[in-house]
């Protein structure tokens, strides 16, 4: 039995004809079945509506049937609607024409019953194998989209692009990189005094406007470590003032937590050299840069104050020209000793 919301199309210049296909038709339960007296009008309705095949009479005036099928295989949209041609059995020449345009199959006149079934059937089920293989693709292309930016989202895009193309992605070792970390003051007690849901979203919306920011200034965001966001500048974005990038980005990120309804506070901390870069993990891809530059970047999220960038002396003297600064004095620093550090609070 014929699936009912099967959509058909007769088309024949001559009402006997119509009538005589739509009775056949209708015998083998194909209800749904509309009729054209020529080829310009099934145009016209095929372009407004959906059919699932097409049965034309290749003799018809105004627009024969060839002309038809020409013009919607030239349609992009209406190319694939399979067509049955009818003909007189003298007319063999135009049928091979026919089926040489794309026609998906032929039916001689007069109609008999077991051929228009077989051949009605078997264009209909070329129909749902090509409808089934068409949305599988999109499906796989849908699934594939959703990959792809899952993994732009994990990784810089140099790397997820290297990653897709390759399947691996080399480590590599980059001389002039800016690390920032900023990290949330007492946010061990606020966590403390408050439901999961008001730490989660506000973590959500602190985080996700650091990620403007860093994009703004020429950052890429390189990982969260529960409450602490860490970035890069002059990694796999080209910046020719990597540091002046962090400072800046910094100082941003400070104003940003300020008008935040959480009244938290955050300490940046931020430093400029040579890291290593790549990707460690099978299950879950992490990328991550490593080295002394990073570690020291680490550390100078500690003897700041809220609201401030802290670095090195060595550092600030690269960005002396366009920040505001004050110094903190010889400080421990672990694994370092005792070095100058420099509290930006501003640029000039």
């Amino acid at each position: 039995m014929a699936d009912k919301d099967v959509k058909l199309l007769a088309v024949d210049d001559e009402e006997f004809n119509r009538k005589l296909l739509i009775r056949h038709l209708k015998k083998e339960g194909f209800l749904n079945v509309d009729t054209a007296e020529n080829g310009q009008q099934a145009l016209e309705m095929v372009r407004g509506g959906d059919y699932d095949l097409i049965m034309m009479d290749i003799e018809m005036p105004e627009m024969d049937g060839i002309t038809t099928l020409e013009s919607m295989k030239s349609d992009m949209r209406l190319r694939d609607v399979p067509v049955i041609m009818i003909s007189g059995v003298e007319a063999m020449d135009s049928i091979v024409k026919c089926i040489e345009l794309g026609a998906e199959d032929y039916l001689n006149k007069p109609f008999n019953p077991v051929m228009l079934r077989a051949r009605v059937n078997a264009s209909l089920e070329k129909k749902r194998l090509r409808d089934m293989e068409a949305s599988h693709l999109f499906q796989l292309k849908s699934e594939k989209k959703k990959s792809d930016m899952l993994l732009n989202v994990i990784l810089p895009a140099t790397a997820a692009n290297e990653l897709k193309a390759t399947g691996a992605v080399a480590p590599r070792g980059y001389d002039k990189v800016a690390i920032l970390f900023c990290d949330i003051v007492n946010f061990t007690s606020y966590c403390d005094q408050h439901t999961p849901e008001e730490v989660v979203n506000g973590l959500q919306a602190l985080f996700t406007r650091f990620e403007e920011i860093c994009q703004t200034h020429q950052m890429e965001k390189i990982k969260t470590i529960g409450d602490e966001f860490m970035a890069a500048a002059g990694l796999t974005v080209q910046n020719f003032t990597p540091l002046l990038s962090a400072v800046k980005c910094g100082l941003d990120m400070a104003a940003a937590t300020k008008e935040m309804d959480t009244s938290w506070q955050v300490r940046i901390g931020v430093h400029s050299g040579p890291v290593v870069a790549g990707i460690v993990g099978k299950e879950k891809y992490q990328f991550d840069v490593w080295g002394d530059t990073v570690n020291t970047a680490a550390r100078m999220t500690v003897p700041g104050e809220p609201g401030t960038v802290v670095m090195t002396y060595d550092s600030w003297l690269q960005v002396q020209d366009e920040c505001e600064g004050r110094s903190l004095g010889q400080c421990d620093v672990k694994g370092k000793g005792k070095i100058e550090l420099v509290e930006c609070t501003g640029l000039i």
